[in-house]
């Protein structure tokens, strides 16, 4: 999405927010949507951001940060402190696809019952890719825009280590934690957290993952930058 603004002429900020918030106050939703390539019902949440309910806004980013699952049954995430701990004890430099005590058959026939989960619970068909190879994660499941409520699809990428899963809105890397807090929508978070939390996963914040790579094994010493999703959700 920052490439589309920039061949539009758009000046950057930190994120692309404000860039966004700049448009949405100029143009009508459909148009939006048409020349930056997101979904019509994201472009129209921005145009009513945009429309002057700043308040409202950052209420609700800070309500979903601070409250993220604060309903029913869902499956409570675990905090930043532990995550670091778990994905610093799973950074094994002698095997990078897959940990040492890796069973192939039993963390695909547990991928498979959450695709097949995934569709009871969003009553459509999921996108599933299982023929990922020389990878650091197993598979993923995208649901589509048409069954969720958050105007987008929604890809759960699993990984080969430690049941770890990430959730992002769009494709990995579409939207910044502020827009996806605001625009992955609770009904379609719960539903996912309740597949995800009984069948054993542990869902890792996408945007933790995109910190710089820091750990032992040699991709922290590549020439390209590299990142914890690099080394946990990525190709090797």
């Amino acid at each position: 999405m920052d490439e589309r603004l920039r061949k539009l002429g758009i000046r950057l900020a930190a994120n692309h927010s404000t860039a966004l918030f700049q448009l949405a106050t100029e143009l009508p939703a459909a148009i939006l949507a048409c020349i930056v390539g997101i979904n019509i019902t994201i472009a129209v949440k921005w145009q009513r951001a945009a429309a002057g309910a700043w308040g409202a806004y950052v209420a609700q980013v800070s309500q979903r940060i601070n409250h993220p699952h604060r309903h029913g049954d869902a499956t409570m995430p675990l905090d930043d402190q532990h995550i670091w701990a778990l994905l610093k004890n799973l950074d094994d430099p002698d095997h990078m696809e897959f940990p040492q005590n890796y069973h192939h058959a039993a963390t695909r026939a547990r991928f498979d019952q959450l695709a097949d989960r995934l569709d009871q619970r969003f009553r459509c068909t999921c996108t599933v890719d299982r023929g990922v190879q020389d990878a650091n994660h197993h598979g993923t499941i995208v649901i589509p825009t048409s069954a969720t409520a958050s105007g987008d699809h929604v890809t759960i990428t699993v990984s080969n280590y430690g049941n770890l899963v990430a959730v992002t809105l769009g494709n990995p890397g579409s939207y910044d934690e502020e827009e996806e807090n605001v625009f992955l929508e609770t009904a379609d978070r719960r539903l996912i957290d309740d597949e995800l939390g009984a069948l054993g996963y542990i869902t890792v914040s996408e945007h933790l993952l995109w910190t710089r790579y820091d750990g032992v094994s040699n991709l922290g010493t590549s020439f390209e930058p590299r990142t914890w999703w690099d080394r946990f959700f990525d190709y090797i």
